[in-house]
């Protein structure tokens, strides 16, 4: 079997193997592949891995050969999966290897901003401690999360993960699912309508797909809901926040501080008005991307071919 791995780099950057995928087929692994490069490059694969290159229908028209997709992620939208069920090709993710990093990145954008570690770390470092009057100083307001309410837009795997480090810390959590599961519910944690969680919560945190009842969540309307100085955390998908409106709100003050680790187009375009926002974290899109989890990820991956090659797919999108 052919099998070609369109844009190997991020997955493994060379800390990580390709071998497993080695023992079903001749294996070619292009770090980034252009879009007008694709059908090219796997004209004549029968395995086709991506991450974030695009499979359009007319590249699978192209490229006859193809038998199966892997994509090296749980988004599978830069795959015309309809076109790939029509011609009888598996597509296949990778739904369960990013939980336990992304929930901690969004613990650890909340951390940084109630405490502003990193930039506390630098002023030390420039000498403001050492010229300081008094023995302690700090430049931002310092915030307590116990006691507090996070909010969770999204309460699958990863939201009901980062809700339990949330009341770890103190916190209660309110989260909003279109599928709530009440088995879940306790003293610190409750099923709320999307308007209740925007108006109770200190602190929201989304963590649900992109679809088009979720795109754009985040606007000046659900914004006006919130408490005055509540914080936000986006570490699914960027199109979930109309960027201008999250802007406007933190530039106004309304909203007190936001982390983002996703936005509406990556890499970021430098017109992005969240560059230039107040009290705006900014992350290259990294949660999902501790060793740890990438390793999880390429196993998933050549498990997936294996079972596709033993004639039982798992994981598959397109049924």
């Amino acid at each position: 079997m052919k099998i070609v791995v369109l844009d190997g780099y991020t997955l493994n950057p060379g800390d990580l193997s390709w071998e497993g995928l080695r023992k079903y087929g001749e294996v070619t692994v292009y770090d980034r592949t252009p879009a007008d490069k694709v059908a090219e490059r796997i004209s004549d694969a029968e395995a086709v891995f991506t991450n974030k290159t695009p499979i359009t229908r007319e590249t699978l028209e192209a490229c006859k050969s193809i038998k199966y997709i892997g994509v090296l992620a749980t988004g599978y939208n830069i795959v015309d999966v309809g076109a790939a069920r029509e011609r009888n090709i598996p597509v296949c993710n990778v739904p369960t290897y990013g939980t336990a990093a992304v929930s901690q990145f969004a613990i650890a954008l909340l951390l940084e901003m109630c405490h502003h570690v990193g930039e506390h770390s630098q002023t030390v470092k420039a000498g403001d401690w050492s010229n300081s009057q008094d023995w302690c100083y700090w430049n931002y307001p310092l915030v307590e999360l116990d006691g507090k309410t996070m909010g969770i837009i999204g309460f699958g795997r990863i939201g009901q993960a980062t809700g339990r480090l949330a009341q770890a810390f103190g916190m209660k959590v309110l989260a909003y699912d279109e599928h709530p599961n009440h088995e879940l519910e306790s003293e610190t944690l409750k099923y709320v309508t999307l308007n209740e969680l925007l108006e109770k919560s200190d602190v929201i945190s989304l963590h649900c797909p992109l679809f088009p009842s979720t795109e754009g969540i985040i606007n000046k309307d659900n914004i006006a809901k919130m408490k005055d100085g509540a914080m936000l955390i986006n570490t699914s998908r960027g199109p979930l926040v109309v960027e201008q409106d999250l802007a406007d709100a933190l530039n106004s003050g309304k909203l007190a501080g936001a982390a983002v680790d996703v936005v509406s187009a990556e890499p970021i375009k430098p017109d992005n008005p969240l560059l230039t926002a107040k009290n705006c974290i900014i992350t290259p899109h990294i949660a999902w991307a501790p060793k740890e989890s990438r390793k999880r990820l390429m196993d998933t991956t050549v498990d997936n071919l294996e079972k596709f090659m033993n004639g039982n797919s798992v994981n598959v999108v397109n049924q």
